[in-house]
């Protein structure tokens, strides 16, 4: 017997995190673009942080140089994207950031760090685009997915942290705290499934 699955968030009924989504008109658009092992991952946040962000994508694949979708992203913010990878070249990002020329257009990679290195090295474009990452003391609070990377953040929460730094979003009145909770939720609802793990 087939499963039934969520036409929303696509994933199998019973997991179903329609729930938990929440809406979040951000100013800058997020292109994530994901490595094709993490599409079926029922612990990935990419589902969760796509549908609540209302100005997103997400582009699946491994080499985006020939990508139509990228080169017209490309063409359309014309030297106002870049990217969010720590590159040894990449501006931090932290509350104290204000001189920082916020992009119109901010590329995640979603994937393990080894994919995430593999595509950022695949595709010479993103090294060519400003980089930022982010402080290395922020906490996450992913559960659900093992890291050997100390500080390690799950895409939603590394996007939502980047976001409300570029977005010069307060701690008192963060539109992206709300995400970070549901993430929270998301986390105690997978584990659910699993109270052993």
């Amino acid at each position: 017997m087939t499963r039934a699955y969520c036409l929303q968030c696509e994933r199998p009924e019973k997991s179903c995190l329609c729930h938990l989504v929440t809406s979040v008109d951000n100013d800058i658009h997020i292109v994530i673009l994901q490595h094709p092992l993490e599409v079926k991952q029922s612990k990935g946040s990419v589902t969760l942080l796509h549908q609540s962000l209302k100005n997103s994508q997400v582009i699946v694949g491994e080499n985006f140089t020939d990508n139509i979708e990228v080169q017209l992203l490309l063409k359309h913010y014309y030297q106002q994207c870049a990217v969010l990878y720590p590159s040894a070249d990449a501006v931090v990002l932290s509350a104290d950031s204000r001189q920082i020329t916020r992009p119109k257009c901010l590329f995640i990679l979603d994937g393990t760090w080894k994919k995430a290195y593999k595509m950022f090295m695949s595709n010479a474009w993103l090294q060519q685009l400003p980089h930022f990452t982010l402080a290395n003391d922020i906490v996450g609070k992913y559960q659900i997915r093992k890291t050997t990377k100390k500080n390690a953040l799950s895409s939603l929460e590394a996007c939502c942290y980047a976001l409300s730094v570029l977005e010069h979003q307060r701690d008192g009145a963060n539109k992206y705290q709300v995400l970070l909770a549901s993430f929270v939720e998301f986390n105690h609802f997978q584990l659910s499934f699993n109270p052993n793990s």
